[in-house]
Protein backbone atom coordinates (compact mmCIF):
# COMPACT_ATOMS: atom_id res chain seq x y z
CA UNK A 1 0.00 0.00 0.00
CA UNK A 2 1.35 3.41 -0.92
CA UNK A 3 0.69 5.75 1.95
CA UNK A 4 0.40 9.55 1.46
CA UNK A 5 3.00 10.12 4.16
CA UNK A 6 5.61 8.12 2.28
CA UNK A 7 6.30 11.16 0.12
CA UNK A 8 6.76 13.58 3.00
CA UNK A 9 9.76 14.29 5.21
CA UNK A 10 9.24 14.61 8.93
CA UNK A 11 10.08 18.29 8.71
CA UNK A 12 7.38 18.75 6.08
CA UNK A 13 4.93 16.70 8.12
CA UNK A 14 5.42 18.80 11.23
CA UNK A 15 6.35 22.23 9.93
CA UNK A 16 3.43 23.00 7.59
CA UNK A 17 1.48 25.88 8.96
CA UNK A 18 3.88 26.70 11.78
CA UNK A 19 3.78 30.40 10.96
CA UNK A 20 0.02 30.49 11.41
CA UNK A 21 0.44 29.12 14.92
CA UNK A 22 3.36 31.29 15.98
CA UNK A 23 1.44 32.73 18.92
CA UNK A 24 1.55 30.19 21.78
CA UNK A 25 -1.75 28.40 22.26
CA UNK A 26 -1.60 28.72 26.01
CA UNK A 27 -1.24 32.48 25.80
CA UNK A 28 -4.23 32.79 23.46
CA UNK A 29 -6.69 30.79 25.55
CA UNK A 30 -8.61 31.81 28.63
CA UNK A 31 -7.46 29.64 31.51
CA UNK A 32 -10.63 29.44 33.54
CA UNK A 33 -11.11 25.65 33.39
CA UNK A 34 -11.14 23.41 36.43
CA UNK A 35 -11.74 19.83 37.44
CA UNK A 36 -9.72 16.74 36.56
CA UNK A 37 -8.97 14.44 33.66
CA UNK A 38 -8.20 10.72 33.88
CA UNK A 39 -5.53 9.87 31.32
CA UNK A 40 -4.76 6.30 30.20
CA UNK A 41 -1.48 6.37 28.26
CA UNK A 42 1.56 4.42 27.13
CA UNK A 43 4.06 4.12 29.98
CA UNK A 44 6.65 6.47 28.50
CA UNK A 45 4.30 9.24 27.33
CA UNK A 46 4.19 11.36 30.48
CA UNK A 47 6.61 9.59 32.79
CA UNK A 48 8.55 12.69 33.84
CA UNK A 49 5.35 14.57 34.70
CA UNK A 50 6.47 17.71 32.90
CA UNK A 51 3.54 17.95 30.47
CA UNK A 52 0.77 17.11 32.98
CA UNK A 53 2.25 19.67 35.40
CA UNK A 54 2.35 22.31 32.67
CA UNK A 55 -1.27 21.58 31.78
CA UNK A 56 -2.41 21.86 35.39
CA UNK A 57 -0.54 25.12 35.78
CA UNK A 58 -2.12 26.50 32.61
CA UNK A 59 -5.69 25.36 33.17
CA UNK A 60 -6.19 24.36 36.81
CA UNK A 61 -7.23 20.87 35.67
CA UNK A 62 -5.70 18.02 37.66
CA UNK A 63 -4.22 15.19 35.55
CA UNK A 64 -4.46 11.60 36.82
CA UNK A 65 -2.24 9.32 34.72
CA UNK A 66 -2.57 5.54 34.47
CA UNK A 67 -0.34 3.59 32.11
CA UNK A 68 -0.31 0.51 29.89
CA UNK A 69 2.40 -1.30 27.95
CA UNK A 70 0.54 -2.67 24.93
CA UNK A 71 -2.52 -2.05 22.79
CA UNK A 72 -3.96 -5.34 23.94
CA UNK A 73 -3.71 -4.26 27.59
CA UNK A 74 -5.38 -0.93 26.87
CA UNK A 75 -8.28 -2.48 24.99
CA UNK A 76 -8.71 -5.25 27.56
CA UNK A 77 -8.92 -2.84 30.50
CA UNK A 78 -11.36 -0.55 28.73
CA UNK A 79 -13.48 -3.52 27.69
CA UNK A 80 -13.55 -4.83 31.26
CA UNK A 81 -14.82 -1.48 32.51
CA UNK A 82 -17.39 -1.07 29.75
CA UNK A 83 -15.65 2.04 28.44
CA UNK A 84 -15.64 3.76 31.84
CA UNK A 85 -12.92 4.92 34.21
CA UNK A 86 -10.85 7.00 31.80
CA UNK A 87 -11.39 10.23 29.89
CA UNK A 88 -8.72 9.88 27.19
CA UNK A 89 -6.45 7.11 25.93
CA UNK A 90 -3.98 6.64 23.08
CA UNK A 91 -4.58 3.53 20.94
CA UNK A 92 -2.60 2.77 17.80
CA UNK A 93 -4.72 3.64 14.78
CA UNK A 94 -4.74 0.13 13.32
CA UNK A 95 -6.24 -1.35 16.51
CA UNK A 96 -9.52 0.59 16.42
CA UNK A 97 -11.55 -2.54 15.56
CA UNK A 98 -10.65 -3.88 19.02
CA UNK A 99 -12.88 -1.16 20.49
CA UNK A 100 -15.89 -1.60 18.19
CA UNK A 101 -17.55 -4.39 20.14
CA UNK A 102 -19.33 -2.80 23.07
CA UNK A 103 -18.97 0.67 21.54
CA UNK A 104 -16.06 1.50 23.83
CA UNK A 105 -15.12 4.78 22.12
CA UNK A 106 -17.10 7.97 21.62
CA UNK A 107 -17.32 9.69 18.25
CA UNK A 108 -14.91 12.62 18.09
CA UNK A 109 -16.68 15.96 18.60
CA UNK A 110 -14.88 18.30 16.20
CA UNK A 111 -16.61 21.30 17.78
CA UNK A 112 -14.45 20.66 20.87
CA UNK A 113 -11.26 19.76 18.97
CA UNK A 114 -8.87 22.33 17.46
CA UNK A 115 -8.39 20.43 14.21
CA UNK A 116 -6.11 23.12 12.75
CA UNK A 117 -3.46 22.15 15.30
CA UNK A 118 -3.07 18.71 13.71
CA UNK A 119 -0.91 18.07 10.66
CA UNK A 120 -3.42 17.86 7.77
CA UNK A 121 -1.70 14.92 6.04
CA UNK A 122 -1.92 12.84 9.22
CA UNK A 123 -5.51 13.93 9.84
CA UNK A 124 -6.52 12.71 6.35
CA UNK A 125 -4.35 9.60 6.21
CA UNK A 126 -5.51 8.32 9.59
CA UNK A 127 -8.94 7.64 8.11
CA UNK A 128 -7.66 4.91 5.78
CA UNK A 129 -5.50 3.44 8.55
CA UNK A 130 -8.42 2.90 10.93
CA UNK A 131 -9.49 6.17 12.59
CA UNK A 132 -13.06 5.97 11.30
CA UNK A 133 -15.82 3.38 11.53
CA UNK A 134 -19.01 3.49 9.49
CA UNK A 135 -18.32 7.04 8.43
CA UNK A 136 -17.63 8.40 11.91
CA UNK A 137 -14.21 9.41 13.30
CA UNK A 138 -13.20 7.91 16.65
CA UNK A 139 -9.45 8.55 16.66
CA UNK A 140 -7.33 11.71 16.42
CA UNK A 141 -3.70 11.53 15.18
CA UNK A 142 -1.36 12.17 18.10
CA UNK A 143 2.12 10.90 17.28
CA UNK A 144 3.91 8.53 14.96
CA UNK A 145 7.12 6.58 14.83
CA UNK A 146 8.80 3.46 13.58
CA UNK A 147 10.14 0.10 14.58
CA UNK A 148 13.52 -0.56 13.01
CA UNK A 149 16.93 -1.61 14.33
CA UNK A 150 18.95 -0.41 17.32
CA UNK A 151 22.59 -1.49 17.48
CA UNK A 152 25.85 -0.98 19.31
CA UNK A 153 27.99 0.73 16.68
CA UNK A 154 31.18 -0.24 18.55
CA UNK A 155 30.31 -3.93 18.27
CA UNK A 156 28.33 -4.15 15.01
CA UNK A 157 30.03 -2.42 12.11
CA UNK A 158 27.29 -1.44 9.67
CA UNK A 159 26.39 1.75 7.84
CA UNK A 160 22.73 2.85 7.88
CA UNK A 161 22.48 2.35 4.10
CA UNK A 162 23.47 -1.32 4.52
CA UNK A 163 21.40 -2.06 7.62
CA UNK A 164 19.10 -5.05 7.11
CA UNK A 165 16.82 -7.36 9.05
CA UNK A 166 19.34 -10.00 7.96
CA UNK A 167 21.72 -8.60 10.59
CA UNK A 168 19.40 -9.89 13.32
CA UNK A 169 19.88 -13.44 12.06
CA UNK A 170 23.56 -13.30 11.09
CA UNK A 171 26.18 -15.78 12.26
CA UNK A 172 28.12 -14.84 15.37
CA UNK A 173 25.19 -13.09 17.10
CA UNK A 174 24.34 -15.82 19.61
CA UNK A 175 22.35 -14.32 22.49
CA UNK A 176 22.94 -10.78 21.21
CA UNK A 177 19.60 -9.97 19.54
CA UNK A 178 16.53 -8.31 21.09
CA UNK A 179 13.08 -8.44 19.53
CA UNK A 180 9.34 -8.32 20.11
CA UNK A 181 7.59 -11.49 18.93
CA UNK A 182 4.52 -9.89 17.37
CA UNK A 183 6.65 -7.46 15.36
CA UNK A 184 9.46 -9.78 14.29
CA UNK A 185 6.84 -11.99 12.66
CA UNK A 186 6.05 -9.07 10.35
CA UNK A 187 9.65 -8.12 9.60
CA UNK A 188 10.53 -11.74 8.93
CA UNK A 189 7.70 -11.82 6.39
CA UNK A 190 9.05 -8.64 4.79
CA UNK A 191 12.61 -9.97 4.78
CA UNK A 192 11.76 -13.44 3.44
CA UNK A 193 9.68 -11.82 0.71
CA UNK A 194 12.56 -9.46 -0.20
CA UNK A 195 14.93 -12.39 -0.79
CA UNK A 196 12.31 -14.38 -2.70
CA UNK A 197 12.07 -17.18 -0.15
CA UNK A 198 8.45 -16.68 0.99
CA UNK A 199 6.40 -14.47 -1.38
CA UNK A 200 3.95 -12.27 0.53
CA UNK A 201 3.60 -8.98 -1.37
CA UNK A 202 5.87 -7.32 1.20
CA UNK A 203 3.87 -8.92 4.04
CA UNK A 204 0.58 -7.39 2.90
CA UNK A 205 -0.77 -10.87 2.11
CA UNK A 206 -0.87 -11.42 5.87
CA UNK A 207 -4.07 -9.37 5.80
CA UNK A 208 -5.54 -11.07 2.72
CA UNK A 209 -7.03 -14.24 4.20
CA UNK A 210 -6.50 -16.27 7.36
CA UNK A 211 -5.05 -19.03 5.20
CA UNK A 212 -2.41 -16.65 3.85
CA UNK A 213 -1.67 -15.36 7.35
CA UNK A 214 -0.98 -18.87 8.60
CA UNK A 215 1.05 -19.82 5.52
CA UNK A 216 3.38 -16.88 5.95
CA UNK A 217 3.63 -17.08 9.73
CA UNK A 218 4.40 -20.82 9.54
CA UNK A 219 7.41 -19.98 7.38
CA UNK A 220 8.48 -17.15 9.68
CA UNK A 221 8.36 -19.33 12.80
CA UNK A 222 10.30 -22.09 11.02
CA UNK A 223 13.01 -19.61 9.99
CA UNK A 224 13.23 -18.15 13.52
CA UNK A 225 13.44 -21.63 15.05
CA UNK A 226 16.51 -22.41 12.94
CA UNK A 227 18.20 -19.26 14.16
CA UNK A 228 16.82 -19.08 17.69
CA UNK A 229 20.28 -19.09 19.27
CA UNK A 230 20.63 -15.44 18.23
CA UNK A 231 17.74 -14.31 20.43
CA UNK A 232 19.02 -12.86 23.69
CA UNK A 233 15.87 -11.15 24.95
CA UNK A 234 12.25 -10.58 24.09
CA UNK A 235 10.57 -7.30 24.96
CA UNK A 236 6.97 -6.13 25.16
CA UNK A 237 7.23 -2.52 26.35
CA UNK A 238 9.65 0.40 26.31
CA UNK A 239 11.28 -0.47 29.64
CA UNK A 240 11.93 -4.07 28.60
CA UNK A 241 13.28 -2.94 25.23
CA UNK A 242 15.85 -0.66 26.87
CA UNK A 243 16.76 -3.33 29.42
CA UNK A 244 17.51 -5.80 26.65
CA UNK A 245 20.55 -3.67 25.80
CA UNK A 246 21.53 -2.21 29.17
CA UNK A 247 20.92 -5.32 31.28
CA UNK A 248 20.56 -8.43 29.06
CA UNK A 249 23.69 -7.92 26.97
CA UNK A 250 22.11 -7.52 23.54
CA UNK A 251 24.08 -5.58 20.95
CA UNK A 252 21.46 -5.36 18.20
CA UNK A 253 17.71 -5.67 18.05
CA UNK A 254 14.42 -4.72 16.48
CA UNK A 255 13.01 -1.85 18.55
CA UNK A 256 10.87 1.23 18.49
CA UNK A 257 12.71 4.35 17.38
CA UNK A 258 12.59 5.90 20.82
CA UNK A 259 14.58 3.00 22.32
CA UNK A 260 17.64 3.54 20.18
CA UNK A 261 17.36 7.33 20.16
CA UNK A 262 17.10 7.57 23.95
CA UNK A 263 19.94 5.07 24.42
CA UNK A 264 22.10 7.19 22.11
CA UNK A 265 21.29 10.45 23.90
CA UNK A 266 20.94 9.32 27.51
CA UNK A 267 23.18 6.24 27.91
CA UNK A 268 26.01 6.07 25.37
CA UNK A 269 26.52 7.58 21.88
CA UNK A 270 27.55 4.13 20.63
CA UNK A 271 23.88 3.15 20.44
CA UNK A 272 22.25 4.05 17.13
CA UNK A 273 18.84 3.59 15.57
CA UNK A 274 17.96 3.46 11.87
CA UNK A 275 15.45 2.09 9.40
CA UNK A 276 16.70 -1.08 7.65
CA UNK A 277 16.81 -1.13 3.87
CA UNK A 278 13.76 -3.43 3.67
CA UNK A 279 11.71 -0.74 5.44
CA UNK A 280 10.95 0.06 9.07
CA UNK A 281 7.50 -0.67 10.46
CA UNK A 282 5.59 2.60 10.89
CA UNK A 283 2.85 3.23 13.40
CA UNK A 284 0.51 6.05 14.26
CA UNK A 285 -0.83 6.46 17.77
CA UNK A 286 -4.01 8.43 18.29
CA UNK A 287 -6.11 10.01 21.01
CA UNK A 288 -9.58 8.68 21.77
CA UNK A 289 -12.38 9.54 24.17
CA UNK A 290 -13.92 6.47 25.85
CA UNK A 291 -17.69 6.21 25.59
CA UNK A 292 -17.95 6.22 29.38
CA UNK A 293 -15.73 9.27 29.94
CA UNK A 294 -17.00 11.55 32.71
CA UNK A 295 -14.73 14.55 32.14
CA UNK A 296 -15.20 15.06 28.42
CA UNK A 297 -14.59 18.81 28.25
CA UNK A 298 -11.40 18.42 30.27
CA UNK A 299 -10.27 15.59 27.97
CA UNK A 300 -10.61 17.81 24.90
CA UNK A 301 -8.87 20.64 26.73
CA UNK A 302 -5.97 18.28 27.46
CA UNK A 303 -5.84 17.05 23.87
CA UNK A 304 -5.84 20.58 22.46
CA UNK A 305 -3.02 21.46 24.86
CA UNK A 306 -1.00 18.43 23.73
CA UNK A 307 -1.36 19.45 20.09
CA UNK A 308 0.02 22.96 20.53
CA UNK A 309 3.40 23.40 18.79
CA UNK A 310 5.28 24.03 22.04
CA UNK A 311 3.90 20.99 23.84
CA UNK A 312 4.22 18.84 20.72
CA UNK A 313 7.92 19.68 20.66
CA UNK A 314 8.24 19.04 24.39
CA UNK A 315 6.61 15.62 23.95
CA UNK A 316 8.90 14.72 21.04
CA UNK A 317 12.03 15.77 22.93
CA UNK A 318 11.01 13.76 25.99
CA UNK A 319 9.97 10.55 24.22
CA UNK A 320 11.77 10.45 20.87
CA UNK A 321 8.41 10.02 19.10
CA UNK A 322 7.20 12.36 16.36
CA UNK A 323 4.36 14.69 17.31
CA UNK A 324 1.40 15.15 14.98
CA UNK A 325 1.19 18.81 16.04
CA UNK A 326 1.72 21.40 13.32
CA UNK A 327 4.87 23.39 14.07
CA UNK A 328 6.33 21.00 16.65
CA UNK A 329 9.57 20.70 14.68
CA UNK A 330 10.46 24.30 15.57
CA UNK A 331 10.70 23.18 19.20
CA UNK A 332 12.85 20.07 18.74
CA UNK A 333 16.27 19.87 20.32
CA UNK A 334 19.32 19.71 18.06
CA UNK A 335 19.96 16.17 19.32
CA UNK A 336 16.51 15.00 18.22
CA UNK A 337 16.90 16.62 14.83
CA UNK A 338 20.24 14.82 14.36
CA UNK A 339 18.81 11.49 15.49
CA UNK A 340 15.96 11.75 12.99
CA UNK A 341 18.30 12.64 10.12
CA UNK A 342 20.52 9.65 10.97
CA UNK A 343 17.62 7.21 11.27
CA UNK A 344 15.93 7.98 7.98
CA UNK A 345 18.53 8.18 5.23
CA UNK A 346 18.44 7.13 1.58
CA UNK A 347 14.68 7.29 1.02
CA UNK A 348 13.77 5.53 4.27
CA UNK A 349 10.65 7.67 4.79
CA UNK A 350 9.30 6.67 1.38
CA UNK A 351 10.01 3.02 2.18
CA UNK A 352 8.16 2.83 5.51
CA UNK A 353 5.75 -0.09 6.05
CA UNK A 354 2.61 1.28 7.69
CA UNK A 355 0.63 -1.09 9.91
CA UNK A 356 -2.68 -1.77 8.13
CA UNK A 357 -5.96 -1.85 10.02
CA UNK A 358 -6.55 -5.21 11.68
CA UNK A 359 -8.65 -7.74 9.82
CA UNK A 360 -11.12 -9.82 11.90
CA UNK A 361 -8.79 -12.79 12.33
CA UNK A 362 -5.39 -11.13 12.37
CA UNK A 363 -4.95 -10.20 16.03
CA UNK A 364 -5.86 -13.66 17.37
CA UNK A 365 -3.74 -15.48 14.79
CA UNK A 366 -0.74 -13.24 15.43
CA UNK A 367 -1.02 -13.91 19.18
CA UNK A 368 -1.12 -17.64 18.45
CA UNK A 369 2.03 -17.46 16.35
CA UNK A 370 3.78 -15.19 18.83
CA UNK A 371 3.41 -18.04 21.32
CA UNK A 372 4.71 -20.51 18.74
CA UNK A 373 7.71 -18.28 18.13
CA UNK A 374 8.44 -18.01 21.85
CA UNK A 375 8.27 -21.78 22.27
CA UNK A 376 9.98 -22.72 19.00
Amino acid sequence: MTHPLHTMSRRAVLATGAAALATPLVARRALASSGEVNVFAWGDYFQNGEIPDAFTKATGIKVNVSTYGSNEEAASKLRASGGKGFDILFPSVDTRPNYDEGNLLAEIDESKLKVDLIEPALWRSSLELGAAHRGKRYLVPFDWGTEGITWDSSAVDVAPADLSYAHLWADGMNGKVAMRQKSVLITLAIYLDSIGEVPSNRAMDLYKTEEDTRRIFDACVAFAAKNKANIGAYWNNATEATGAFTDAGCSIGQTWDTTGIKLHMDVDPKWRYAAPKEGALAWMDTAAIPSGAENVDQAYEFLNFLMSPEIGGMFANATGYNSAAVGASAHLSDANKEAFAFAYQNGAIENLWWWPMFTPWFSAVREEYSEKLTNA
